[in-house]
């Protein structure tokens, strides 16, 4: 009997997983991203969840101490240094290749295929067509669009449905351990900071390798700002003057064991958008991770979510031989699940987009800034947020 082929457009977390699961259940895979490198040199820093070991687990990939840094408290720290408010926090905090890598290695090789953009699919009797760049095409029963924020899978079930701008950018940066004062060192220890300016936020934690990430989410305040910064971005990092204005921010609004690192940094920005699909799966076609649901960052939940997604439609498909039937049941699991995180983010990050547009009627509840609310829901663990507690 010849195998289900599975045509998986994105090589990043999202469609590796895919991938991977579906290549486990017997499914023949063939991966296709329209980047030609090799995305190990991408990624940041992430928070962890139980359910993303899970599934990991299940694919055989071994859990060790490498996986990721053990912090054991958050701690909200105000412009002088001192402790606002300390949360109890025993939690993993990672790096998105150290996912990335074992999920890319256990493909079987060939299945990989790099430097092919997608740009469109048809319908050939019980097959999907996809069709790439490069005038190529490729066959399968099911095609699993795993192409991010700006997926051209999505652009092609619903033209109408765009990344929808939160009006605030997250700066990001990673520091060498070995950077930072020896001093500095020993009193961030092993910790995950928050910091909160008026209508601000920047995390700030342990990754592996030595390493301390930060993100810090600081409104656009005119409709210029986003596209000037764009202009002004040179590959992933921005310009001296626009780097050297931040760090002059840090120093004047950070606690200063916080400043210290950003100053230590080359920042680079991500915009912040929502994404909101009406279906994640339309015919033989589904969508997985950012490209079915985009939630804003402060879930911490952007590669677990990725990975519970591709565990659901593996597991949709192991439960029922009607393939139709099987990718229903995915879409009404994890379709209810993404508008939850979509809702949950708008409302973590609702007083920092409410000081970039004020001209919105807000309810006082959004625009509750109080450290010890947000130590508690900022990248919380699934067990502890009870909307999104639905069949996983």
């Amino acid at each position: 009997m010849q195998k289900q082929r599975a045509i998986i457009v994105g090589g990043s977390i999202g469609g590796l997983f895919a991938a991977n699961l579906l290549a486990k259940l017997g499914w023949t895979v063939d991966v296709y991203e329209r980047v030609a490198d090799d995305l190990a040199g991408r990624g940041a820093g992430i928070g962890t969840h139980d359910e993303l070991f899970a599934v990991m687990r299940e694919l055989g990939i071994a859990m060790d101490e490498t996986i990721g840094v053990r912090v054991t408290e958050r701690v909200c720290l105000d412009e002088r240094g001192a402790v606002l408010h300390r949360l109890v926090w025993p939690h993993v905090m990672s790096h998105w290749v150290r996912i990335y890598q074992p999920l890319r290695e256990r493909l079987l090789p060939g299945s990989y295929h790099a430097g092919r953009g997608f740009v469109d699919f048809s319908d050939d009797d019980d097959e999907i067509v996809a069709h790439f760049d490069d005038g190529s095409s490729a066959r399968g029963e099911l095609l699993v669009g795993a192409d991010g924020l700006r997926s051209t899978v999505r652009a092609r079930l619903f033209a109408d449905v765009q990344p929808a701008y939160a009006g605030y950018v997250g700066w990001r940066g990673i520091v060498a351990e070995s950077a930072l004062p020896a001093a500095l060192r020993e009193q961030l220890a092993n910790r995950y900071y928050l910091a909160l300016p008026p209508g601000e936020m920047l995390v700030c934690y342990p990754v592996p390798g030595r390493y301390w990430n930060y993100v810090w989410y600081r409104p656009t305040l005119d409709d210029g700002e986003l596209a000037d910064l764009a202009t002004e971005a040179t590959g992933p990092h921005v310009r001296a003057e626009l780097a050297t204005r931040l760090k002059s921010i840090a120093r004047s609004t950070l606690a200063p064991q916080l400043a210290q690192v950003v100053e230590r940094s080359q920042p680079f920005y991500q915009a912040i958008y929502d994404v909101e699909t009406p279906r994640i799966a339309a015919g033989r076609v589904v969508l997985v991770g950012d490209a079915a649901y985009v939630a804003r960052p402060h879930v911490g939940m952007g590669v677990t979510k990725a990975a519970l997604d591709a565990a659901s439609l593996a597991k949709s498909l192991a439960t029922s031989r009607d393939l139709d039937a099987a990718l229903a049941r995915y879409a009404h699991l994890r379709g209810e699940f993404g508008r939850r995180c979509v809702r949950r983010g708008r409302r973590l990050g609702a007083y920092i987009e409410a000081r970039s547009r004020p001209h919105l009627a807000w309810p006082p509840q959004a625009l509750d800034q109080n450290p010890g609310r947000l130590l508690r829901e900022i990248g919380a663990t699934l067990a502890d947020i009870p909307e999104l507690a639905v069949e996983l």
